[in-house]
Protein backbone atom coordinates (compact mmCIF):
# COMPACT_ATOMS: atom_id res chain seq x y z
CA UNK A 1 0.00 0.00 0.00
CA UNK A 2 2.68 2.85 0.39
CA UNK A 3 3.17 2.80 -3.28
CA UNK A 4 -0.73 3.55 -3.53
CA UNK A 5 -0.95 6.52 -1.29
CA UNK A 6 -0.64 10.24 -2.53
CA UNK A 7 -1.61 14.04 -1.17
CA UNK A 8 -4.05 13.53 -4.27
CA UNK A 9 -6.13 11.52 -5.95
CA UNK A 10 -7.68 13.02 -9.43
CA UNK A 11 -10.85 10.67 -10.49
CA UNK A 12 -10.87 11.48 -14.52
CA UNK A 13 -8.32 13.16 -16.78
CA UNK A 14 -10.57 15.52 -18.77
CA UNK A 15 -9.55 19.37 -19.31
CA UNK A 16 -10.65 20.14 -15.61
CA UNK A 17 -8.81 16.79 -14.25
CA UNK A 18 -5.13 16.96 -15.90
CA UNK A 19 -5.04 20.56 -15.18
CA UNK A 20 -5.75 20.16 -11.54
CA UNK A 21 -3.44 17.05 -11.48
CA UNK A 22 -0.52 19.09 -12.99
CA UNK A 23 -1.03 22.78 -10.57
CA UNK A 24 -1.52 19.78 -7.12
CA UNK A 25 2.07 18.65 -8.63
CA UNK A 26 3.20 22.24 -9.10
CA UNK A 27 2.14 23.00 -5.97
CA UNK A 28 4.70 20.22 -4.27
CA UNK A 29 1.72 17.30 -3.61
CA UNK A 30 2.14 14.07 -4.73
CA UNK A 31 -0.66 12.83 -7.78
CA UNK A 32 -2.31 9.91 -8.70
CA UNK A 33 -4.83 10.58 -11.45
CA UNK A 34 -7.52 7.80 -12.61
CA UNK A 35 -8.45 7.34 -16.18
CA UNK A 36 -10.69 4.81 -17.76
CA UNK A 37 -10.19 6.11 -21.67
CA UNK A 38 -7.05 8.19 -22.54
CA UNK A 39 -5.87 11.23 -20.70
CA UNK A 40 -7.86 14.48 -21.54
CA UNK A 41 -11.20 13.09 -21.27
CA UNK A 42 -14.48 13.46 -23.48
CA UNK A 43 -12.90 17.08 -24.66
CA UNK A 44 -9.67 15.93 -26.28
CA UNK A 45 -10.33 12.76 -27.55
CA UNK A 46 -14.09 12.77 -28.56
CA UNK A 47 -15.29 16.52 -28.38
CA UNK A 48 -13.83 19.95 -28.24
CA UNK A 49 -10.56 18.80 -30.57
CA UNK A 50 -11.74 16.52 -32.68
CA UNK A 51 -14.76 18.41 -33.63
CA UNK A 52 -12.31 21.76 -34.46
CA UNK A 53 -10.47 19.06 -36.57
CA UNK A 54 -13.65 18.45 -38.79
CA UNK A 55 -14.55 22.04 -38.10
CA UNK A 56 -11.31 23.38 -39.81
CA UNK A 57 -11.57 20.62 -42.99
CA UNK A 58 -15.03 21.91 -43.05
CA UNK A 59 -13.65 25.62 -44.21
CA UNK A 60 -11.03 24.07 -46.09
CA UNK A 61 -13.86 22.75 -48.19
CA UNK A 62 -15.93 26.10 -48.22
CA UNK A 63 -12.56 27.97 -49.16
CA UNK A 64 -12.60 25.56 -52.48
CA UNK A 65 -15.87 25.95 -53.17
CA UNK A 66 -15.25 29.48 -53.80
CA UNK A 67 -11.92 29.70 -54.85
CA UNK A 68 -13.25 31.66 -58.06
CA UNK A 69 -13.30 34.26 -55.59
CA UNK A 70 -9.49 34.62 -55.09
CA UNK A 71 -9.07 34.26 -58.50
CA UNK A 72 -7.82 30.26 -58.16
CA UNK A 73 -9.38 27.49 -60.82
CA UNK A 74 -9.20 24.38 -58.95
CA UNK A 75 -10.34 21.49 -60.56
CA UNK A 76 -10.55 17.66 -59.87
CA UNK A 77 -10.32 17.79 -56.38
CA UNK A 78 -12.35 16.16 -53.65
CA UNK A 79 -13.61 16.01 -50.15
CA UNK A 80 -13.10 12.76 -48.97
CA UNK A 81 -14.73 12.73 -45.75
CA UNK A 82 -13.33 9.29 -44.33
CA UNK A 83 -9.67 10.89 -44.31
CA UNK A 84 -11.53 14.03 -42.67
CA UNK A 85 -12.60 11.68 -39.85
CA UNK A 86 -9.27 10.06 -40.04
CA UNK A 87 -6.99 13.25 -39.52
CA UNK A 88 -9.64 14.50 -36.59
CA UNK A 89 -8.37 11.44 -34.47
CA UNK A 90 -4.34 12.03 -35.40
CA UNK A 91 -4.86 15.44 -34.33
CA UNK A 92 -6.62 14.02 -30.85
CA UNK A 93 -4.29 11.28 -30.94
CA UNK A 94 -1.38 14.15 -30.77
CA UNK A 95 -3.03 16.11 -28.25
CA UNK A 96 -3.68 13.15 -25.72
CA UNK A 97 -0.16 12.10 -26.09
CA UNK A 98 1.24 15.66 -25.00
CA UNK A 99 -1.31 15.45 -21.49
CA UNK A 100 0.25 11.84 -21.15
CA UNK A 101 4.13 13.86 -21.96
CA UNK A 102 2.91 16.51 -19.41
CA UNK A 103 1.99 13.71 -16.70
CA UNK A 104 5.42 12.16 -16.76
CA UNK A 105 6.83 15.37 -16.88
CA UNK A 106 5.20 16.40 -13.33
CA UNK A 107 5.76 13.04 -12.32
CA UNK A 108 2.05 11.92 -11.76
CA UNK A 109 0.94 8.40 -11.76
CA UNK A 110 -1.31 7.63 -13.88
CA UNK A 111 -3.78 4.29 -13.08
CA UNK A 112 -5.65 2.65 -16.16
CA UNK A 113 -8.96 2.01 -15.08
CA UNK A 114 -12.82 3.20 -13.40
CA UNK A 115 -12.22 4.84 -10.31
CA UNK A 116 -14.72 5.22 -7.34
CA UNK A 117 -14.81 6.38 -3.74
CA UNK A 118 -14.56 3.62 -1.29
CA UNK A 119 -14.49 6.10 1.97
CA UNK A 120 -13.38 9.79 2.31
CA UNK A 121 -9.72 9.00 1.70
CA UNK A 122 -9.87 6.14 -0.04
CA UNK A 123 -10.12 5.47 -4.04
CA UNK A 124 -11.12 2.30 -5.60
CA UNK A 125 -9.84 1.95 -8.97
CA UNK A 126 -10.72 -1.39 -10.94
CA UNK A 127 -8.82 -1.99 -14.79
CA UNK A 128 -7.23 -3.82 -17.06
CA UNK A 129 -4.47 -4.26 -14.62
CA UNK A 130 -6.44 -5.58 -11.57
CA UNK A 131 -7.87 -3.87 -8.59
CA UNK A 132 -6.11 -1.56 -6.63
CA UNK A 133 -6.75 1.08 -3.48
CA UNK A 134 -5.34 4.19 -3.55
CA UNK A 135 -5.26 6.47 -0.19
CA UNK A 136 -5.11 10.70 -0.58
CA UNK A 137 -5.86 13.16 1.53
CA UNK A 138 -7.74 14.97 -0.51
CA UNK A 139 -9.69 13.60 -3.85
CA UNK A 140 -10.78 15.42 -7.06
CA UNK A 141 -13.51 14.02 -9.11
CA UNK A 142 -13.61 15.54 -12.73
CA UNK A 143 -15.99 12.37 -14.46
CA UNK A 144 -17.32 15.05 -17.01
CA UNK A 145 -20.29 14.20 -18.44
CA UNK A 146 -22.39 12.27 -21.40
CA UNK A 147 -24.80 12.81 -24.28
CA UNK A 148 -28.68 13.16 -23.24
CA UNK A 149 -31.36 11.80 -25.19
CA UNK A 150 -34.93 12.12 -25.29
CA UNK A 151 -36.72 9.90 -23.09
CA UNK A 152 -37.46 6.77 -24.76
CA UNK A 153 -35.07 7.28 -27.78
CA UNK A 154 -32.04 4.91 -27.58
CA UNK A 155 -28.58 5.94 -29.10
CA UNK A 156 -27.17 2.97 -30.90
CA UNK A 157 -24.75 5.33 -32.40
CA UNK A 158 -25.97 3.32 -36.26
CA UNK A 159 -29.02 5.48 -37.41
CA UNK A 160 -29.15 7.34 -34.19
CA UNK A 161 -25.84 8.90 -33.34
CA UNK A 162 -24.51 10.80 -30.56
CA UNK A 163 -21.51 13.53 -30.88
CA UNK A 164 -19.64 10.54 -29.56
CA UNK A 165 -20.49 8.88 -32.70
CA UNK A 166 -20.98 11.52 -35.19
CA UNK A 167 -16.51 11.88 -34.32
CA UNK A 168 -16.13 8.34 -34.93
CA UNK A 169 -17.79 6.86 -38.27
CA UNK A 170 -16.03 7.62 -41.39
CA UNK A 171 -19.24 6.73 -43.83
CA UNK A 172 -21.62 10.00 -43.45
CA UNK A 173 -25.53 9.68 -44.53
CA UNK A 174 -27.00 11.08 -47.35
CA UNK A 175 -29.49 13.22 -44.88
CA UNK A 176 -29.12 13.54 -41.11
CA UNK A 177 -31.43 15.59 -38.57
CA UNK A 178 -30.07 17.31 -36.11
CA UNK A 179 -32.40 17.51 -33.10
CA UNK A 180 -31.01 20.27 -30.90
CA UNK A 181 -29.36 23.85 -32.28
CA UNK A 182 -26.91 24.17 -29.36
CA UNK A 183 -23.35 24.69 -30.23
CA UNK A 184 -22.79 21.35 -30.60
CA UNK A 185 -25.58 20.96 -33.23
CA UNK A 186 -24.50 23.68 -35.32
CA UNK A 187 -21.06 22.73 -35.74
CA UNK A 188 -22.14 19.29 -36.42
CA UNK A 189 -24.74 21.04 -39.27
CA UNK A 190 -21.73 22.81 -40.45
CA UNK A 191 -19.72 20.03 -40.82
CA UNK A 192 -21.82 17.44 -42.54
CA UNK A 193 -23.59 20.25 -44.68
CA UNK A 194 -19.50 21.09 -46.31
CA UNK A 195 -19.53 17.40 -47.11
CA UNK A 196 -22.32 17.05 -49.23
CA UNK A 197 -25.08 16.11 -46.62
CA UNK A 198 -28.69 17.54 -46.70
CA UNK A 199 -28.81 18.90 -42.92
CA UNK A 200 -32.17 19.51 -41.07
CA UNK A 201 -31.67 21.55 -37.47
CA UNK A 202 -34.72 20.87 -35.19
CA UNK A 203 -34.92 22.95 -32.56
CA UNK A 204 -37.84 23.09 -29.35
CA UNK A 205 -36.83 26.97 -28.56
CA UNK A 206 -37.82 29.85 -30.94
CA UNK A 207 -34.12 30.16 -32.07
CA UNK A 208 -31.09 28.16 -32.66
CA UNK A 209 -28.45 28.95 -30.08
CA UNK A 210 -30.72 30.10 -27.85
CA UNK A 211 -28.43 31.21 -25.02
CA UNK A 212 -26.98 33.46 -27.46
CA UNK A 213 -28.22 37.01 -28.02
CA UNK A 214 -31.09 36.95 -30.53
CA UNK A 215 -29.90 39.02 -32.93
CA UNK A 216 -26.81 36.66 -33.30
CA UNK A 217 -29.46 33.65 -33.77
CA UNK A 218 -30.77 35.24 -35.76
CA UNK A 219 -28.19 36.03 -38.30
CA UNK A 220 -26.90 32.30 -37.82
CA UNK A 221 -30.27 31.19 -38.75
CA UNK A 222 -30.31 33.12 -41.72
CA UNK A 223 -26.22 32.13 -42.97
CA UNK A 224 -27.25 28.32 -42.21
CA UNK A 225 -30.59 28.85 -44.49
CA UNK A 226 -29.10 30.38 -47.11
CA UNK A 227 -26.04 27.44 -47.05
CA UNK A 228 -29.01 24.93 -47.69
CA UNK A 229 -29.12 23.84 -44.20
CA UNK A 230 -33.27 23.52 -42.88
CA UNK A 231 -33.55 25.16 -39.76
CA UNK A 232 -36.92 24.34 -37.98
CA UNK A 233 -36.96 26.35 -34.66
CA UNK A 234 -40.33 26.01 -31.76
CA UNK A 235 -40.94 22.30 -32.75
CA UNK A 236 -41.30 19.52 -30.25
CA UNK A 237 -39.88 15.73 -31.17
CA UNK A 238 -42.79 13.47 -30.78
CA UNK A 239 -40.70 10.40 -31.45
CA UNK A 240 -37.87 9.32 -32.68
CA UNK A 241 -38.01 5.67 -34.87
CA UNK A 242 -35.27 3.75 -36.82
CA UNK A 243 -35.69 1.55 -39.79
CA UNK A 244 -33.67 -0.79 -41.77
CA UNK A 245 -33.82 2.29 -44.24
CA UNK A 246 -33.11 5.53 -41.99
CA UNK A 247 -34.54 6.90 -38.84
CA UNK A 248 -38.54 9.27 -39.05
CA UNK A 249 -38.39 11.90 -36.79
CA UNK A 250 -42.33 12.67 -36.06
CA UNK A 251 -42.54 16.67 -34.98
CA UNK A 252 -45.25 18.94 -33.74
CA UNK A 253 -45.32 22.87 -34.55
CA UNK A 254 -48.30 25.41 -34.27
CA UNK A 255 -50.86 22.74 -34.08
CA UNK A 256 -49.55 20.85 -37.33
CA UNK A 257 -47.60 17.58 -37.16
CA UNK A 258 -45.30 16.37 -40.04
CA UNK A 259 -42.88 13.58 -39.97
CA UNK A 260 -39.33 14.13 -41.02
CA UNK A 261 -37.00 10.95 -42.97
CA UNK A 262 -33.33 10.95 -42.88
CA UNK A 263 -30.75 8.28 -43.32
CA UNK A 264 -29.39 9.50 -39.15
CA UNK A 265 -30.33 11.47 -36.44
CA UNK A 266 -27.97 13.27 -34.11
CA UNK A 267 -29.00 13.98 -31.00
CA UNK A 268 -27.61 17.36 -29.43
CA UNK A 269 -30.18 18.11 -26.84
CA UNK A 270 -27.48 18.63 -24.19
CA UNK A 271 -25.34 16.42 -21.53
CA UNK A 272 -25.88 15.07 -18.57
CA UNK A 273 -23.07 14.46 -15.60
CA UNK A 274 -21.46 11.24 -15.10
CA UNK A 275 -21.95 10.74 -11.50
CA UNK A 276 -23.19 6.94 -11.22
CA UNK A 277 -21.34 4.49 -10.03
CA UNK A 278 -18.52 6.75 -8.11
CA UNK A 279 -20.30 6.19 -4.59
CA UNK A 280 -21.44 9.93 -4.04
CA UNK A 281 -24.76 8.18 -2.12
CA UNK A 282 -23.33 5.96 -0.09
CA UNK A 283 -20.87 9.30 1.03
CA UNK A 284 -23.63 11.29 1.26
CA UNK A 285 -22.27 13.70 -0.80
CA UNK A 286 -24.85 16.44 -1.99
CA UNK A 287 -26.37 17.15 -4.91
CA UNK A 288 -28.61 19.35 -6.70
CA UNK A 289 -30.28 18.66 -10.25
CA UNK A 290 -27.99 15.56 -11.16
CA UNK A 291 -24.98 17.99 -10.41
CA UNK A 292 -22.89 17.86 -7.19
CA UNK A 293 -23.03 20.77 -5.03
CA UNK A 294 -19.97 22.41 -4.43
CA UNK A 295 -18.21 25.64 -2.51
CA UNK A 296 -16.64 28.13 -4.34
CA UNK A 297 -13.16 26.29 -3.61
CA UNK A 298 -14.83 23.49 -5.33
CA UNK A 299 -15.26 21.20 -2.16
CA UNK A 300 -18.06 18.84 -1.77
CA UNK A 301 -20.06 18.56 1.41
CA UNK A 302 -17.98 16.19 2.48
CA UNK A 303 -14.17 17.11 3.64
CA UNK A 304 -11.72 16.50 1.43
CA UNK A 305 -13.86 15.17 -1.34
CA UNK A 306 -13.90 18.06 -4.34
CA UNK A 307 -15.68 17.82 -7.65
CA UNK A 308 -15.17 20.08 -11.18
CA UNK A 309 -16.06 20.27 -14.71
CA UNK A 310 -19.29 19.31 -16.08
CA UNK A 311 -20.51 17.11 -13.22
CA UNK A 312 -20.18 20.51 -10.76
CA UNK A 313 -22.92 22.39 -13.01
CA UNK A 314 -22.62 25.36 -14.49
CA UNK A 315 -21.45 25.94 -17.74
CA UNK A 316 -20.66 22.40 -19.13
CA UNK A 317 -17.40 24.19 -20.66
CA UNK A 318 -14.16 22.86 -20.59
CA UNK A 319 -12.00 26.06 -20.07
CA UNK A 320 -14.51 26.57 -16.57
CA UNK A 321 -13.48 22.67 -15.64
CA UNK A 322 -9.38 24.08 -16.26
CA UNK A 323 -10.90 27.07 -13.83
CA UNK A 324 -12.02 24.65 -11.09
CA UNK A 325 -9.56 22.72 -11.25
CA UNK A 326 -6.86 25.15 -10.36
CA UNK A 327 -9.05 26.71 -7.85
CA UNK A 328 -9.66 22.65 -6.22
CA UNK A 329 -6.21 22.53 -6.46
CA UNK A 330 -4.69 25.58 -4.66
CA UNK A 331 -7.25 25.32 -2.01
CA UNK A 332 -5.93 22.11 -1.17
CA UNK A 333 -2.27 22.76 -1.13
CA UNK A 334 -3.56 25.30 1.19
CA UNK A 335 -3.91 28.75 -0.62
CA UNK A 336 -6.90 30.78 -1.15
CA UNK A 337 -7.50 30.94 -4.28
CA UNK A 338 -10.07 33.13 -6.35
CA UNK A 339 -13.25 31.44 -7.09
CA UNK A 340 -14.21 31.14 -10.42
CA UNK A 341 -16.51 33.95 -11.69
CA UNK A 342 -19.02 32.25 -13.66
CA UNK A 343 -20.26 35.43 -15.60
CA UNK A 344 -17.04 36.19 -16.57
CA UNK A 345 -17.23 32.70 -18.59
CA UNK A 346 -16.89 32.81 -22.52
CA UNK A 347 -19.19 31.17 -24.57
CA UNK A 348 -17.79 29.62 -27.98
CA UNK A 349 -19.14 28.05 -30.83
CA UNK A 350 -17.03 26.99 -33.98
CA UNK A 351 -19.26 26.87 -36.61
CA UNK A 352 -18.88 29.46 -39.50
CA UNK A 353 -19.30 32.08 -39.11
CA UNK A 354 -18.26 31.94 -35.65
CA UNK A 355 -19.94 33.06 -32.29
CA UNK A 356 -18.72 33.79 -28.96
CA UNK A 357 -20.08 36.15 -26.22
CA UNK A 358 -19.58 37.03 -22.51
CA UNK A 359 -22.11 38.43 -19.93
CA UNK A 360 -25.82 39.71 -20.59
CA UNK A 361 -27.36 39.43 -23.64
CA UNK A 362 -29.11 42.91 -24.26
CA UNK A 363 -32.77 41.67 -23.72
CA UNK A 364 -31.01 40.43 -20.37
CA UNK A 365 -29.47 43.77 -19.52
CA UNK A 366 -32.47 45.78 -20.23
CA UNK A 367 -34.40 43.66 -18.27
CA UNK A 368 -32.13 44.27 -15.54
CA UNK A 369 -33.76 47.88 -14.84
CA UNK A 370 -29.94 49.69 -16.34
CA UNK A 371 -30.02 52.08 -18.56
CA UNK A 372 -28.44 50.64 -21.71
CA UNK A 373 -25.88 51.65 -24.31
CA UNK A 374 -25.67 49.17 -27.66
CA UNK A 375 -22.82 49.66 -29.95
CA UNK A 376 -23.00 47.48 -33.17
CA UNK A 377 -20.40 47.00 -35.85
CA UNK A 378 -20.54 44.81 -39.00
CA UNK A 379 -17.58 42.79 -40.76
CA UNK A 380 -18.97 44.05 -44.13
CA UNK A 381 -17.10 47.40 -42.99
CA UNK A 382 -13.65 46.13 -41.47
CA UNK A 383 -11.20 46.21 -43.66
CA UNK A 384 -9.48 42.84 -42.79
CA UNK A 385 -12.77 40.75 -43.22
CA UNK A 386 -13.20 42.40 -46.65
CA UNK A 387 -9.78 41.58 -47.78
CA UNK A 388 -10.33 37.84 -46.34
CA UNK A 389 -13.50 37.44 -47.85
CA UNK A 390 -15.23 36.82 -44.55
CA UNK A 391 -17.76 39.81 -43.94
CA UNK A 392 -20.66 37.64 -42.83
CA UNK A 393 -21.38 38.81 -39.19
CA UNK A 394 -20.86 41.87 -36.62
CA UNK A 395 -20.00 43.09 -33.15
CA UNK A 396 -22.50 43.89 -30.41
CA UNK A 397 -21.31 45.52 -27.18
CA UNK A 398 -23.53 45.81 -24.61
CA UNK A 399 -23.03 48.61 -21.78
CA UNK A 400 -24.09 50.20 -18.95
CA UNK A 401 -24.90 53.92 -20.08
CA UNK A 402 -23.88 55.89 -17.20
CA UNK A 403 -20.61 54.08 -15.87
CA UNK A 404 -19.23 52.92 -19.34
CA UNK A 405 -19.75 48.84 -17.85
CA UNK A 406 -19.24 46.59 -20.18
CA UNK A 407 -22.57 44.47 -19.11
CA UNK A 408 -22.19 41.95 -22.58
CA UNK A 409 -20.65 41.44 -25.98
CA UNK A 410 -21.76 39.40 -28.52
CA UNK A 411 -19.92 38.72 -31.91
CA UNK A 412 -20.82 36.16 -34.81
CA UNK A 413 -18.27 36.30 -37.64
CA UNK A 414 -14.51 35.31 -38.61
CA UNK A 415 -12.33 34.46 -35.52
CA UNK A 416 -15.07 35.58 -32.60
CA UNK A 417 -14.00 32.83 -30.33
CA UNK A 418 -10.13 34.86 -30.58
CA UNK A 419 -11.77 38.23 -30.74
CA UNK A 420 -13.97 37.40 -27.35
CA UNK A 421 -10.97 37.48 -25.03
CA UNK A 422 -10.32 41.05 -24.77
CA UNK A 423 -13.63 41.82 -23.66
CA UNK A 424 -13.05 38.79 -20.82
CA UNK A 425 -10.02 40.88 -19.91
CA UNK A 426 -11.57 44.09 -19.91
CA UNK A 427 -14.29 42.70 -17.39
CA UNK A 428 -11.94 40.92 -15.48
CA UNK A 429 -10.32 43.99 -15.20
CA UNK A 430 -13.37 46.47 -15.33
CA UNK A 431 -12.37 48.02 -17.86
CA UNK A 432 -15.13 50.82 -19.29
CA UNK A 433 -16.06 51.71 -23.06
CA UNK A 434 -13.75 55.14 -22.11
CA UNK A 435 -11.02 52.93 -21.33
CA UNK A 436 -11.10 50.68 -24.89
CA UNK A 437 -11.49 53.27 -26.91
CA UNK A 438 -8.22 54.49 -25.74
CA UNK A 439 -6.53 51.27 -26.20
CA UNK A 440 -4.97 52.13 -29.96
CA UNK A 441 -5.66 48.60 -32.17
CA UNK A 442 -3.33 48.15 -35.16
CA UNK A 443 -4.48 48.35 -38.94
CA UNK A 444 -5.73 46.28 -40.26
CA UNK A 445 -7.43 43.98 -38.08
CA UNK A 446 -10.36 41.99 -37.47
CA UNK A 447 -10.35 43.40 -33.64
CA UNK A 448 -10.84 47.06 -34.75
CA UNK A 449 -14.68 45.76 -35.11
CA UNK A 450 -14.19 45.89 -31.30
CA UNK A 451 -13.22 49.31 -30.82
CA UNK A 452 -15.72 50.45 -33.69
CA UNK A 453 -18.23 48.76 -32.12
CA UNK A 454 -17.02 50.39 -28.62
CA UNK A 455 -16.82 53.94 -30.19
CA UNK A 456 -20.77 53.30 -31.60
CA UNK A 457 -21.67 52.45 -27.88
CA UNK A 458 -20.42 56.00 -26.93
CA UNK A 459 -22.26 57.51 -29.68
CA UNK A 460 -18.71 57.95 -31.87
CA UNK A 461 -18.31 55.22 -34.46
CA UNK A 462 -15.87 56.36 -37.23
CA UNK A 463 -16.28 54.19 -40.03
CA UNK A 464 -20.16 53.86 -39.62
Amino acid sequence: MAGNKFDVVVVGTGPGGYVAAIRCAQLGLTVAAVEDDRPGGVCLNWGCIPTKALLRNAEVVGLLERAAEFGITVTGWQADYAQAIQRSRRVADRMAKGVEFLFRKNKITLFHGTGSLAGRGTVAVTGKDGDQTLEAGAIILGTGSEPKSLPGVVIDETRIISSNGAVRNEVKPASLIIIGAGAVGMEFADVYRAYGVEVTVLEALPRVLPVEDEEVSAQIARIFTRRGIAVKTGVKVRAVVSDKEGVSVEVEAEGKVERLRADQALMAVGRAARTKGLGLEALRVDMERGFVKVSPTMETSVRGIYAIGDMAGNQLLAHKAMAEGVVAAEAIAGRSPRPVDYGNVPSCTYCRPQVASIGLTEARARASGQEVAVGRFPFAANGKAVALGETDGFLKVVADNKSGEILGVHIVGPEATELIHEFVLGRTLEATLEELIHTIHAHPTLSEAALEATLAALGQAIHM
